[in-house]
């Protein structure tokens, strides 16, 4: 339990820490006694939490995001530990030297304000503020504060003025196109298998020929190759099999022929039998090869897109089409594709029509056979 005492003109709180050392902490000169009494609430509720640590062990925000920045090292591919490191090292220069502790929600939403007047992208915040969240929640474990104020920020809204990035698909004629400009078999089966699939880069190129099912005309995903590292699939959903027409199984098996041994007996292995490197896939292959096809320029992983807006054009199921690309849920593919759905569907308003007057229309039949007073009806 604190005690307050007065000493030389100054409150002085007397307490023992959660290890059972005996603590004083003298309060400002000027200090009221009831701002006193506040001080040692605050001091009391530390202790019942037990968070309290003394002024001057109590770390800086920078400190505590350069422990949580090495503690999340190993757990996270390089990519998304690059992104976070990059958000602890440009975005928080406005908190780095305040002590934990003092960083409020208000402090957060004032953060958040800033940055909104500084023209920063809404998207870019909302990153910052999760990388912001999970350094608070760190805290909170270590127990340097008693609750993450992030929690409670009022997150940013639009204004109207944020653009998606926006979904380009290739029409059939232009993958054909695209198709017939790569020269390399490797690669012109690469970027078939990329359209007819859907697989993701790094999915592809971490391909081997052990995950393709010859027998059901599948390929197996079990893994990927991003930044020059092999990693498993991200979730379990990632990890699927992806059904392949004739034609495709065939373009594999007279790729399966020409395809130069490896060691890792990999489906697209570079020159040296090792994964190939993503950027001389898109500079040295895939961006030519739409150049010389004459298209627009577009992202490799535009194809994917393509695959999906060609399965939706076609009125696959919805179900079916997220457990082919690999999404946690089919809300994940809808959220992506909504777009691309038909706005106007006359052909499923027309078999509701068929469907409930033609029972009707049946029923009606079959009553007139028992003596009803018959009834037409007309499609």
């Amino acid at each position: 339990m604190a005690c307050i005492a007065k000493r030389r003109d100054r409150y002085v709180i007397d307490f023992y820490d959660n290890q059972g050392k005996r603590r004083w902490k003298t309060l400002p000169k000027g200090t009221t006694k009831g701002k006193a009494k506040e001080a040692m609430r605050e001091i009391e509720d530390q202790l019942a939490k037990g968070i309290y640590l003394p002024e001057k062990r109590i770390p800086l925000f920078k400190e505590v995001a350069k422990d949580w920045i090495e503690y999340k090292k190993p757990n996270l591919r390089a990519s998304t530990w690059s992104v976070y490191e990059g958000h602890t090292r440009n975005h928080f220069h406005d908190l780095d030297n305040l002590k934990i502790n003092r960083i409020s929600t208000a402090k957060i939403e004032k953060f958040i304000v800033d940055r909104q007047n500084q023209g920063m992208n809404i998207s870019t915040i909302k990153k910052a503020l999760i990388t912001l969240g999970q350094i608070m929640a760190y805290a909170v474990r270590h127990k340097y504060i008693g609750y993450n104020p992030a929690r409670d920020a009022e997150r940013p809204k639009g204004q109207g003025n944020t653009k998606k990035q926006k979904i380009r698909v290739l029409m059939p004629i232009e993958i054909n196109a695209l198709i017939e400009a790569e020269s390399d078999l490797e690669y012109k089966t690469l970027f078939q298998l990329a359209i007819f699939s859907g697989a993701r880069q790094g999915e592809l190129l971490g391909l081997k020929w052990s995950d393709v099912d010859w027998i059901k005309n599948q390929v197996h995903i079990q893994r990927t190759f991003n930044n020059q590292a092999w990693y498993d699939v991200k979730t379990e959903t990632s990890n699927r099999k992806i059904d392949l027409g004739p034609a495709m199984m065939t373009a594999l098996k007279k790729w399966k022929i020409a395809c130069p041994p490896s060691k890792l007996y990999l489906v697209f292995p570079n020159k040296a039998g090792g994964p190939i490197n993503h950027n001389n896939l898109v500079n040295r292959h895939f961006n030519p090869a739409l150049k010389a096809a004459g298209l627009h320029k577009i992202r490799f992983h535009d194809l994917r897109h393509t695959y999906a807006s060609l399965l939706i054009e076609q009125g696959e199921n919805i179900k079916y089409i997220q457990s082919q690309l690999g999404h946690s849920s089919p809300t994940v593919t809808l959220n992506i594709y909504a777009h691309l759905m038909k706005s106007v569907n006359q052909e499923a308003a027309c078999r509701l029509e068929n469907a409930i007057f033609e029972t009707y229309g049946s029923k009606m039949v079959a009553e007139t056979k028992k003596g009803a007073t018959a009834i037409t009806v007309t499609p």
